[in-house]
């Protein structure tokens, strides 16, 4: 279970946005505190949970105890059945994209706990995507599992070295995929 939340985090949980929870977050309406050194904020759960009860914003969404996954893929069949396996096992909410750039705009709107990554997409290529998020201080507790069928063990060294947690190769088991999941995300 998350314990600590960005300000975005925070306004999607409660359907606002994120200037607006900077502001409540300014005024010491939300506590929290700043990383050293840095501008950013971060809110404890607790905290959390106090100002939605102080503010009626229901707890739905911060309790759904779900991980959420965005499974970025170019081909259909793997996304059905990834989001199939992931909806049916019931610890996982799913968002898709298939390209780099709706990757690019479905983290930020979605903000996943994981990203699935596919290391071929029409557009971009894995290595690059990596860098990106890891670039992005908002974006630092965000896992990356690579999935690709052709790929030589030099990518994957240089993908892990670019902020990949992990590579499942294609075709996939299952069980393999969900146990990968689960061991990146720390969940029992």
């Amino acid at each position: 279970m998350k314990e600590l939340f960005t300000t975005g985090e925070v306004a999607d949980i409660c359907k606002v946005s994120q200037q607006t929870i900077i502001r409540c977050f300014d005024a010491g309406r939300l506590e929290g505190f700043r990383v050293p050194g840095s501008k950013f904020r971060r809110i404890p759960r607790q905290n959390l949970i106090k100002f939605m009860r102080e503010n009626d914003i229901p707890l739905g969404n911060l309790e759904s105890g779900r991980r959420k996954i965005l499974i970025v893929d170019d081909d259909v069949e793997i996304i059905e059945l990834i989001v199939d396996v992931l909806v049916r096992d019931g610890r996982f909410e799913t968002k898709t994209a298939s390209s780099g750039y709706e990757a690019g705009i479905s983290t930020q709107q979605f903000r996943p706990d994981l990203i699935l990554l596919d290391y071929m997409l029409p557009d971009i290529n894995g290595n690059v995507v990596c860098q990106t998020i890891r670039k992005n201080p908002d974006f630092a507790d965000i896992k990356i599992i690579i999935v690709s069928g052709v790929i030589k063990r030099d990518e994957i060294d240089q993908l892990l070295k670019s902020g990949a947690e992990d590579f499942i190769k294609k075709p996939f088991d299952i069980t393999e995929l969900t146990g990968k999941i689960a061991a990146v995300l720390q969940m029992k």
